[in-house]
């Protein structure tokens, strides 16, 4: 299973640069709006595009979706796991708990 992150780490994390963070959801979802930095992910890109987006396997890398019932963050993560990278973990709360929180997002 993978580690979980929380909101607030996660948000010191990428003001410090110091975290990957990628939008499992892709697509229009990810034109809309996502966390700041967040580059796009599916699973079903996952085995062709990490190796081009995340040629660091030994990076720290965070995974997010649209919320708790949302899959695709907990597959691309398994998936990264699965590749070889070391360090990878999941914001289960996604999107949906960032934005409620007040925090930036970006868009395409």
């Amino acid at each position: 299973m993978t580690t979980l992150i929380s909101r607030d780490d996660l948000a010191k994390a990428i003001t410090d640069g110091t975290v990957t963070v990628v939008d499992a959801l892709g697509g229009a979802y990810y034109e809309q709006q996502h966390l700041p930095g967040a580059i796009p992910l599916t699973p079903a890109d996952t085995d062709a595009q990490a190796p081009t987006l995340l040629p660091d396997r030994h990076a720290t890398i965070v995974t997010y979706c649209s919320n708790p019932a949302c899959p695709n963050s907990g597959q691309v993560a398994d998936r990264l796991t699965a590749l070889g990278y070391t360090d990878v973990r999941k914001y289960r709360e996604g999107i949906q708990d960032w934005v409620e929180a007040g925090l930036p997002t970006e868009t395409s």
